[in-house]
């Protein structure tokens, strides 16, 4: 039992790191983004700086669906090695069976409604941004 508790252990800090990286790119996309918004309201800045404030948003939203994508598959895992017997427990750290899953998918968890009802904000706030800076 020892064994299978530790697995289950190693799993979870996995599962534990991959939502981190959620956290930590929701912040950077939120600095960036503010970063850039104010470069681009700036007296002497292009409007068109505005645009760039994209970048960030599609790459971390990209980012956020991949570390979203293996955090699924490692709770399918680990819900494997919750129901496997004791003496069958292998120590196999390998997620691959439960990425072929379509609902674990890297697109699949970029719609997640955790990630849409982040991102889509960003995006229609600098769409917002890019109306009001170019019909002024």
């Amino acid at each position: 039992m020892d064994a299978k508790l530790k697995h289950l252990e190693m799993i979870q800090n996995v599962i534990s790191r991959m939502a981190g990286n959620l956290f930590y790119l929701k912040g950077w996309t939120i600095t960036l983004v503010a970063a850039l918004f104010a470069l681009a309201t700036t007296k002497d800045a292009n409007p068109l700086y505005s645009i760039v404030a994209f970048v960030p948003v599609y790459v971390f939203w990209i980012l956020d669906g991949y570390f979203l994508s293996l955090e699924r598959s490692f709770r399918g895992l680990y819900d494997e090695v919750r129901k496997l017997d004791p003496k069958n427990i292998d120590f196999s750290m390998n997620p691959s069976k439960y990425q072929a899953y379509p609902e674990n998918s890297w697109l699949a968890s970029m719609c997640r409604p955790s990630l849409v009802w982040f991102y889509l904000p960003l995006v229609i706030a600098i769409d917002l941004l890019m109306w009001k800076l170019l019909t002024t």
